[in-house]
């Protein structure tokens, strides 16, 4: 059993849907105090077509976020930043999202950095890379649902809480030694060369 985090307090970015909403219920009810942030639906789509908000949202926003947690962070000993990067962009490409896989390979480039210059302060930084996750964007795939999941090896999508449950790992006391790294949630998804190759 891992130290318990109730009482301490994060801080998820995007927690109103999706994988932000997931991570953000399983450290309530780990005993939390979670302080969420988001953006409205609208908003949100709007950034499909706009790459300096999709990169500003999702790179300069988690440079932001951080420095402006990092007085709290370095006073309480045992921070933890955790963020939420994606297989595609670092490890995969998906026609069409330039933008989006370019700011999230950026998202690990600046963890690396601040994975080093962090740590005397006793601050870890690690990355989750979620595969194709069960979320209220992925409802409106319909058929191609099946596609998804005849290239993922354990021949389902994850769910929010799988990606709240390796985060909440990163952020107890047992990985206080795990920085500048990265956890793939993807049910083994880029493990086969091929979608033919995933059993």
């Amino acid at each position: 059993m891992f130290t318990s985090i109730a009482g301490r307090s994060v801080v998820v970015t995007g927690g109103s849907r999706g994988i932000g909403k997931g991570i953000a219920s399983v450290f309530a009810k780990a005993g939390a105090r979670v302080l969420i942030s988001g953006r409205d639906e609208g908003a949100a789509k709007a950034t499909e077509e706009d790459i300096d908000l999709v990169l500003g949202t999702n790179l300069k926003g988690t440079i932001l976020t951080v420095q402006a947690c990092l007085p709290l962070l370095a006073s309480s000993g045992r921070g933890r930043v955790i963020l939420t990067s994606s297989i595609t962009g670092p490890i995969t490409g998906y026609p069409g999202w330039t933008h989006y896989g370019a700011s999230k390979a950026g998202q690990l480039g600046f963890m690396r950095t601040a994975a080093i210059e962090l740590a005397a302060s006793g601050i870890t930084v690690n990355a989750i890379l979620p595969g194709n996750i069960v979320t209220e964007g992925m409802e409106s795939l319909g058929e191609d649902y099946a596609g998804m999941i005849a290239a993922i090896p354990m021949r389902r999508l994850g769910t929010v809480d799988e990606i709240g449950y390796a985060a909440l790992f990163l952020a107890t006391d047992e990985a206080g030694y795990i920085t500048g790294q990265t956890i793939v949630v993807d049910g083994g998804q880029v493990l086969p060369e091929s979608p033919d190759l995933a059993g």
